[in-house]
This record gives C-alpha cells, structure tokens and sequence, in this order.
C-alpha cells in the first residue's frame, strides 16, 4: 500500500530537491564555463564574453594542446602515476586493514598497530623530512617519489578495516572449515563480497592521485617527469605566449593564453569524470558500511 504524503513532506521534498538541485547546479557551472571558453575564439574569451556557451565556436585550441609534446608527456606520467599508486595503495590497504579487523584473541598486536597508524593521521614529520627521506632513498625525479611516500591512506585502511569486520563470521569460519588459511579466505572469501569498499576506495585514490600537483613540483626537477596536474599549476601561474614559436604565433587570432589554458584545464579533468560515474553506484554502500563500527 502506498502511503500518501502530507502537505509538509510534500512542501519539504519541494524545498529539499530544489536546494540540492540548486547546489548542483553551482557546482557544475565552472566546468560548463571552462568548457565554453576552450572552445571560444580568441577575442570573446579574452574580452570575456564567454558564460555558459561557446562565443566564435572553433576547436583549435585543443588542436593546439594536442599537438604540445609537453602536456601529453605529462598526462602520460600522470596515468602512470595513477595506475601504480592504485595497484599498490589499494592491495596495501587491503594487507593491512584484514589482519587489524580480527578481534584481538586472533591478532595479539592488532591493538597496538591501530594506534600506530591513528598516531599518523594526527601528527606527521612535516614537509622538510619528508623531502629529504624521498631525496636520501634516490627517488628525486622518478615516478616512485611521486607513489611511494603517500603509498598507505590510514584513512581508506579504516574505511576497509570497518568493512571487514561487518562481514559474517560464519562465512570466514566455513572458509576455515573447509581448510582455507588467511591468504585464500582473504583473496577467495573477502575481497569479492567487499566490492563496494574496495571500489570507494579506488575512487578515493584515483581522484587523490590525479589531482595531486604539489608532490610533483618538490620531487620533480626534470620537465619530463612532471605530472599532469604539476604541468597545469605552473602554467596556469607563470605561463605566456613569449615562448612561442613563430608558427604558433600565427593562430594567436584564433587561440589566446585564456582558451588554451581551459581546453588543458578540461581536458585534466575528463578522465576522472569519465571513471567517476561507473565507481558512483558502490561509494555511498562503501562509505556507510565501513564508517560503520559494530
């Protein structure tokens, strides 16, 4: 039986949709507007009468970006640095979150190593140590420095952790029953019905990695080894047209500083808006159900 609403739930799901549509809204304007100016001509995004739609539609400039040795360099070290950071925070959150959601009778020291691990979210060395472990370890100029030092989130190893323990007991013990150790119950038993943490806590380390830029600017001296994110930050800051060739001059009627910069800007951007929709259907299973303590 379908129950009516009354006139206040009504009015309050009104209220409440609108707001939320509202806050959406404001959100995605930037990008739409971003969007229109990468595809404007020259002049109107410079006088700025670019809004929400192209001005002089043409798509040079993101011919011009495409044909830029250095941002497809940096997009490359970028999705380099995503695909290693995942592989190895996501399989270290797992090894590490598992054994610490055993009860203690199973675990002796697991008390123990919760606490080294919370102590790390609340204090850290600072940046000074931090730059000088990644230079003593030779990992200055190689991707690894941009991997390792952010290599565990204590954050998604809680998340996990708390996922863990809401699985059934009585799956794990007929794992055991039937003869499997730790390493089998965790890889045949665990993982696949924990899908929905594991899949929040890529997303988390995706976005985390991709928009990363401030690690890349400290650890990265060679132009070549600088991620996308890094890229777009000192160009968005410091670069102009004064370094241009004389046939790149020749299209400053049609590509201007202001379109280039939004076509690099978007193009920074799409591949996580492409990978966020298909991780979105398991995030908020994932953060309930490990933010969630028995």
């Amino acid at each position: 039986m379908v129950q009516k609403k009354s006139l206040s739930g009504t009015l309050f799901s009104i209220f409440n949709y609108t707001l939320l549509g509202l806050l959406a809204f404001l959100c995605i304007v930037p990008l739409i507007h971003i969007f229109a100016v990468s595809f404007s001509a020259s002049s109107a995004a410079t006088a700025g009468l670019v809004g929400i739609w192209p001005v002089g539609f043409t798509t040079k400039s993101y011919g011009f970006v495409m044909e830029n040795d250095a941002f497809l360099r940096s997009m490359f070290v970028s999705v380099q640095r995503v695909v290693l950071g995942v592989a190895i925070g996501v399989g270290l959150s797992v090894l590490i979150a598992y054994p610490l959601s055993k009860e203690v009778k199973d675990f002796r020291f697991r008390t123990a190593y919760v606490w080294i691990f919370v102590f790390t979210m609340l204090f850290h060395g600072g940046l000074i140590p931090n730059y000088i472990v990644v230079k003593e370890t030779g990992l200055m100029d190689t991707i690894w420095a941009l991997v390792l030092p952010g290599a565990v989130s204590v954050f998604n190893c809680i998340l996990l952790l708390n996922f863990f323990r809401t699985l059934p007991k009585e799956l794990l013990e007929a794992a055991f029953i039937d003869g499997a150790g730790h390493t089998a119950t965790l890889w045949r038993v665990v993982l696949p019905v924990s899908t929905p943490a594991i899949a929040t806590i890529t997303l988390f380390t995706v976005v985390g990695h991709w928009n990363q830029w401030f690690d890349g600017l400290i650890y990265i001296n060679d132009p070549k080894n600088v991620p996308l994110q890094s890229y777009l930050q000192t160009i968005i800051v410091t670069k102009d047209f004064s370094e241009l060739t004389a046939e790149d001059l020749a299209n400053i009627g049609i590509v201007s500083d202001r379109t280039v910069k939004a076509a690099q800007i978007f193009l920074g951007a799409l591949p996580i808006l492409l990978v966020y929709p298909f991780l979105q259907k398991y995030f908020m299973t994932g953060i309930v159900m490990g933010s969630v303590k028995e």
